[in-house]
């Protein structure tokens, strides 16, 4: 893994042509191109972080307090978990409370996810149980994750997937493979070796099927550059 530096990343407001400084950001080498990765130094940012999950949830820009109280119930969707797991990323005066609500909401969903992960806007997580991804893994903007999805490595190398990445249920990415934006990886696969931009790959090992319709499957991207 490349950390290739760090800067502020910037977003275009929905419906609108102004763009705004919004956080921190950590660029990663992705094969010769910048992975822009936002970090968290609030819990405003978290909440911008949320908001972006929502929305590819939903389609919709959401505001802070349902958001808030939806997620404190003691029921509810199956992703609340990734609501506690962004506000676990910002180590402020709530981080206790934060990390032991993940650690609830998380178990509950059969997900293993270190909160300080470094994980793009727009994360959607389908049905978003049995996941479990490796703390040094990096996923860029607006990336599907499915069911019984396993990211790990044995020897410290975890993997980067670049932004727009559509990863179906049961696959498993093994030590630092680059999985390249705007690919597709197949059910059932296990990927060892790198997968190219705009690839669809599927198999045992993963192999690239072709080229067609990079991306395809990312429906309500959220407008990050």
């Amino acid at each position: 893994m490349t950390l290739a530096g760090t800067s502020r990343i910037r977003f275009r407001a929905l419906g609108g042509k102004r763009n705004f400084l919004i956080m921190k950001t950590e660029y990663y080498d992705l094969n010769g191109k910048k992975l822009c990765i936002p970090v968290p130094e609030s819990y405003s940012d978290c909440m911008t972080l949320i908001k972006s999950d929502r929305f590819r949830l939903t389609g919709k820009t959401e505001s802070s307090f349902p958001i808030i109280l939806r997620n404190l119930r003691p029921f509810g969707h199956h992703t609340r978990w990734l609501f506690w797991l962004r506000l676990s990323s910002y180590k402020g005066v709530f981080h206790p409370f934060c990390r032991f609500m993940y650690g609830i909401t998380s178990r509950r969903a059969q997900v293993q996810i270190p909160p300080f992960s470094k994980i793009g806007y727009g994360l959607y997580t389908g049905h978003g149980i049995c996941i479990i991804i490796n703390e040094g893994t990096v996923i860029g903007n607006n990336v599907n994750i499915s069911q019984l999805l396993n990211i790990g490595t044995n020897h410290c190398t975890p993997a980067i997937i670049g932004d727009n990445v559509y990863i179906a249920p049961h696959v498993s990415i093994v030590e630092d493979v680059k999985i390249g934006s705007n690919s597709s990886v197949g059910a059932g696969a296990v990927v060892t070796k790198d997968v190219p931009e705009n690839a669809t790959v599927a198999g045992v090992p993963a192999r690239v099927l072709n080229y067609n319709h990079p991306g395809r499957y990312i429906g309500r991207r959220y407008p990050c550059e």
